[in-house]
C-alpha cells in the first residue's frame, strides 16, 4: 500500500512498502506529480533515477521506502528527490564491467544529476540527487 504523506506546495512525499510493486508506483506517482508541477520535461530522467534509487533500496533494505520531491526555497531552480530507506550504510558506487546485469544505478545518478550524495538520518539513509529545472 502506497502511503501518501504530502503532496501540496513544493514538495511532494510518499512511502512505499519493500515490494517490488514500489518501483513501477514511485515512476508513476512521481511522474503524475511532475506533471502537476509542469515539469515534464524533467519526467523522463526523473524517473529513471528514482526507479534506480528505489530498486537499490529494495536490493539492499527491508524496511519502507520514502520518496520526496523538493522545490526548496533556498535553491530556486532546482528540483531536490530523495530516496530513503531503513539501511544506515551507504550506498557503494562501483564501476560494473561490460557484462555485468547490474551495479550501473549510482552512475547513473551521477552522471545524470547536477548534485548527488547521502546522508544518515535517524533510522536509515537517503540517497538525493539535484536536477536544473528548464529556463
Amino acid at each position: 500500500m502506497i502511503g501518501v504523506i504530502e503532496t501540496e506546495g513544493d514538495r511532494a512525499e510518499w512511502t512505499f512498502p519493500a515490494d517490488p510493486t514500489a518501483v513501477r508506483t514511485a515512476r508513476a506517482v512521481v511522474r503524475k506529480q511532475l506533471a502537476h508541477w509542469g515539469l515534464t520535461t524533467l519526467g523522463d530522467v526523473t524517473v529513471l533515477l528514482v526507479s534506480e534509487l528505489v530498486t537499490n533500496s529494495l536490493r539492499y533494505a527491508s524496511g519502507p521506502i520514502g520518496v520526496r520531491l523538493v522545490r526548496p526555497v533556498d535553491a530556486p531552480g532546482v528540483l531536490r528527490v530523495e530516496v530513503s530507506d531503513p539501511l544506515p550504510d551507504p550506498p557503494l558506487e562501483r564501476k560494473a564491467s561490460l557484462d555485468d546485469e547490474g551495479g550501473r544505478g549510482l552512475q547513473l545518478v551521477a552522471c545524470s544529476a547536477s548534485r548527488w550524495g547521502t546522508r544518515q538520518g535517524h533510522a536509515g539513509k537517503t540517497v538525493w540527487f539535484e536536477l536544473t529545472l528548464p529556463v
